[in-house]
């Protein structure tokens, strides 16, 4: 399974330095980064620190749209006031969520926003799940690279599990999905509810892969219902 890890517009390479170092730490290898050369700065290199490799491997993209448009699942970093009507995941639930999907998914990614906003909230809307680390206090938030850092050490262990080989059907089954989903809510003529549909969203990507399949047959019955009438 490939598990790339985005960073979306990081302006200090300090920070990307650190990134790179704890992913070879833990056992990540692929780095994707978003509307940033700041890589290039021999400040990463230097913070990286033997994990160069990482460096010399990186993908650049001009939007996070186009970093995840070869992505089955995604999970965003975020503070919890960044969105409305969404669940947050910690750290420790996304490992929990991951071992499933990874069983079934053949790539899922790690999106780290911006260090001075984060990621906006049309961002936000394109990813899978959204996950923030709990503190203990009012600090604002830790830096990137220690964010970077808490999420490899607590996913490592994606990287021991050896995974069945992937059927493409069920790569597709959570994108199909939300597809019939939204196709329905314009049927029954509710898609301006925005917190339906927001809430509908960010279940799907917490579904296994037998609800899933379970979700499509179900929505095949509704919508044969709707064409009857």
């Amino acid at each position: 399974m490939h598990f790339p890890l985005i960073l979306v517009s990081p302006a200090r390479p300090e920070n990307i330095g650190a990134a790179a170092r704890a992913m070879k730490t833990m056992g990540f290898s692929e780095l994707r980064i978003v509307a940033s050369d700041a890589w290039q700065d021999p400040a990463a290199r230097r913070v990286a620190h033997g994990a160069g490799e990482i460096l010399d491997g990186v993908k650049t993209y001009d939007t996070l749209q186009q970093a995840l448009a070869d992505v089955d699942f995604s999970v965003a970093t975020t503070a919890r006031s960044r969105a409305k009507f969404r669940y947050y995941a910690t750290p420790e639930q996304v490992e929990t969520i991951l071992l499933e999907k990874r069983q079934w998914l053949g790539r899922i990614a790690l999106v780290f926003g911006r260090e001075d906003s984060g990621l906006t909230n049309e961002e936000l809307e394109q990813v899978d799940l959204l996950t923030g680390i709990p503190m203990a206090n009012d600090y604002p938030s830790l830096n990137l690279g220690q964010a970077v850092m808490v999420y490899c050490y607590q996913l490592s262990a994606l990287n021991q599990v050896v995974a069945e080989e992937q059927d493409t059907a069920n790569v597709h089954q959570l994108q199909a999905l939300r597809e019939r989903f939204q196709q329905l809510l314009i049927k029954l003529e509710v898609s301006d509810d925005a917190k339906m549909a927001d809430w509908i969203n960010q279940r799907i990507g917490l579904l296994e892969q037998r609800d899933s399949a379970m979700l499509h047959r179900l929505l095949h019955d509704i919508e044969k219902k709707l064409i009857d009438k």
